[in-house]
């Protein structure tokens, strides 16, 4: 085997540390963090405008739409008040007392020998009573038979949707007079 010889040893190993200068190498990192850090900023700045851009678009559809909503809960507003009215007007409607059924049925209940002078009602709204008096003048042979009759017509009248019902004589007075 021939015998080799390197003459150029020395250059060849300066070339070498030349290459693996940690100086040069630490630039070279520096300049790739660098770029790197450049490349952040910018990717950063164009997110950034984005998001811009998409938030100046979607205020310009609030600004276009804001008028309408506002004329909305403005309508909703006025709908619930209506609505409000007329639930309140349904209770008084449902709630209320019908004085009709019970004029006729006392005008069913008074005979010839009753005479009624004076009727007075008191609806009570807090509690749902109903208080009705009726003054009156019962005659014939027997007024308080009579009165009686009237009594008992009236309960079973008045007590076949109210049974709670109460018919009572507040006075009951006798007069010689009778009733024509």
């Amino acid at each position: 085997m021939p015998l080799q010889l390197n003459l150029l040893h020395e250059e060849i190993l300066q070339q070498r540390q030349r290459k693996r200068d940690p100086l040069k190498l630490s630039l070279y990192a520096a300049i790739g963090l660098g770029v790197l850090l450049i490349l952040n900023y910018l990717w950063t700045g164009y997110r950034v405008l984005e998001s811009k851009s998409r938030l100046n678009s979607i205020h310009a559809e609030w600004d276009k739409i804001e008028p309408k909503v506002t004329a909305a809960q403005k309508r909703s507003d006025e709908l619930n008040g209506i609505i409000s009215t007329t639930n309140a007007l349904d209770g008084y409607v449902e709630t209320r007392f019908y004085w009709a059924p019970l004029l006729e049925k006392v005008a069913h209940c008074v005979t010839p020998n009753i005479q009624i002078t004076a009727l007075e009602g008191i609806v009570e709204d807090d509690k749902g009573l109903v208080t009705v008096t009726l003054d009156g003048v019962a005659g014939g042979r027997e007024p308080r038979g009579v009165a009686e009759d009237f009594r008992q017509m009236l309960l079973e009248q008045v007590g076949k949707e109210q049974p709670t019902v109460k018919v009572e004589f507040k006075t009951l007075e006798d007069l010689d007079t009778t009733v024509a």
